[in-house]
C-alpha cells in the first residue's frame, strides 16, 4: 500500500521489534499504518516491552487490520490475538494474505473460519502481486474519520534513517542465522555521515548476548558479515539514493534483552 519497503521481512517469528509507520496519501485522504511486533508469550524484558507496544498502539488507532496466512491454517496464536481483538471492542478488518501462493480451497477455507469471527470485512490480497489490494486501501479508508493529514505529500515513513538502516543491516542475518540467534541479535548504528562527493560512510554494531554467537554472526573467514553486509549495502544505496560505505563490526552486549538500561540505549520503548 506504502508503494515502497519501509518494514523489513524474514521467516522469523517476531521480526519486527518496534511501531513502524508508513504514510498513503491520495487525492483526499491519508492513511498511517502502523506495523506493530506480534503479540507473544514473553520470555524476557525486551518481550514485555514489544507486547506492551501492541497494547498500546491498539488504543490509538482509527481501524485494526488483522493479518492472517491463507497458505496456513488458523491456529491458536490467531485465534488468541482474534479474542484480544473482540475484547478490545476495536474496529477490525481481516486481511488474508498470501492468496498468491494458496490454492482455492485454502483460501476458501481461511475466507469462511475469518468470517465466523464478528470482524465486519475479510478482504483475500497478495501483499506480492497487489492482487486485492486496492479494494483493502479503499476499504481501510472509507472507515477513517475525517481529520488533518499528520504528514508532508510524499513521505512515506518517519523512521529516522538510522533506523531504517539498523534494521536493514539486521534483516540480512535473520534468515542465516539458526535456533535462538535471531532473536540475539540487534544492529546499533554508531555514526552516518555523508562526504563532499555524496559518499555515505556507516558505522553499525552487530549486538549479539554471548562471546559464543560472535563467531557465528562472523562466520567462516568472515564469511557471514561479508555477505550480509553486501547485501544490506547494495539495498541501502537504493534507498538512499548514493553510494554506501558500510563498515560493521560485532560487539558482545551480555543478556541485552534482559537488561532494561540497555534496551532503553537501544530504543525500546518502556
Amino acid at each position: 500500500m506504502v508503494g515502497t519497503k519501509v518494514a523489513i521481512t524474514s521467516s522469523r517469528p517476531q521480526t519486527t521489534r518496534n511501531a513502524i509507520r508508513g504514510v498513503v496519501t491520495g487525492e483526499d485522504f491519508q492513511l498511517v499504518l502502523i506495523d506493530t511486533p506480534g503479540l507473544h508469550k514473553p520470555q524476557n524484558e525486551l518481550g514485555n516491552r514489544l507486547n506492551k507496544l501492541v497494547h498500546g498502539t491498539l488504543g490509538e488507532v482509527d481501524v485494526v487490520l488483522f493479518v492472517i496466512d491463507a497458505t496456513a491454517p488458523i491456529g491458536p496464536g490467531d485465534r488468541m490475538i482474534a479474542d484480544r481483538l473482540i475484547e478490545s471492542e476495536a474496529d477490525v478488518v481481516v486481511a488474508v494474505n498470501k492468496v498468491d501462493k494458496a490454492s482455492k480451497p485454502e483460501v476458501v477455507r481461511q475466507l469462511v473460519e475469518a468470517a465466523e469471527w464478528p470482524f465486519p470485512e475479510v478482504y483475500p490480497v497478495s501483499a506480492l502481486t497487489g492482487d486485492g489490494v486496492p479494494e483493502l486501501l479503499e476499504g481501510l479508508v472509507g472507515r477513517l474519520e475525517e481529520g488533518p493529514a499528520y504528514y508532508p505529500e510524499g513521505m512515506v515513513t518517519d523512521q529516522p534513517e538510522s533506523q531504517i538502516v539498523a534494521e536493514i543491516v539486521r534483516e540480512k542475518f535473520l534468515d542465516r542465522l539458526r535456533e535462538e540467534l535471531p532473536h540475539s541479535l540487534a544492529v546499533r548504528v554508531e555514526e552516518m555521515t555523508q562526504r563532499e562527493d555524496g559518499l555515505i560512510d556507516i558505522d553499525a554494531d552487530v549486538i549479539v548476548e554471548r562471546k559464543s554467537q560472535k563467531g557465528i554472526v562472523i562466520g567462516k573467514g568472515g564469511e557471514m558479515l561479508r555477505t550480509a553486509g553486501t547485501e544490506a549495502r547494495k539495498e541501502l544505496e537504493v534507498i538512499l539514493g548514493e553510494r554506501v560505505n558500510l563498515m560493521l563490526q560485532v560487539v558482545v552486549e551480555k543478556d541485552w534483552q534482559r537488561r532494561p538500561q540497555l534496551l532503553d540505549r537501544l530504543g525500546f520503548e518502556k
